[in-house]
């Protein structure tokens, strides 16, 4: 019996300008600026692509300082492909690398939106409200 070759492509690397805002926005993520994401992408400490015939449907981020500190952003795959277990690729493979190269006392965190907290509870994600400490943000402010 023949396995059916699998359609999507999971690679090390960051999408592009356009390719990143398409990507959030198509899963009902905030877009960001060009000029923001330009900035960004080259600071990834670690991100997958996920591609399906070629073209990127998905993907996730690792940011920090290399050290103490990394956060798990930008996880989103398109709705079209959801529910195929891609999320749990993308997470794996970030997971992976932080368990390869990231010290063992590092801080990882991330934002979980909405039902994603199932997910990033499989991989050992606590939720840190339940930990006296409370997950917080700081809106975007104009200059």
């Amino acid at each position: 019996m023949n396995a059916t070759p699998d359609p999507y492509t999971l690679v090390p690397g960051v999408p592009s300008v356009e390719d990143f805002r398409r990507l959030r926005t198509d899963a009902g993520l905030s877009d960001r600026a060009p000029e923001a994401v330009a900035l960004a992408l080259p600071r990834t400490w670690y991100g997958v692509v996920l591609a399906h015939q070629g073209r990127p449907i998905g993907m996730g981020r690792i940011i920090g300082d290399g050290g103490t500190a990394f956060q798990l952003v930008d996880i989103c795959v398109h709705p079209d492909h959801q529910g195929r277990g891609l999320g749990r690729r993308i997470v794996a493979a970030l997971t992976a690398e932080l368990d390869r190269r990231a010290p063992a006392t590092a801080y990882v965190s991330l934002i979980a939106d909405g039902p994603a907290r199932l997910l990033y509870e499989k991989f050992g994600f606590l939720d840190t409200a339940t930990h006296d400490s409370i997950g917080m943000y700081r809106p975007p402010h104009p200059r």
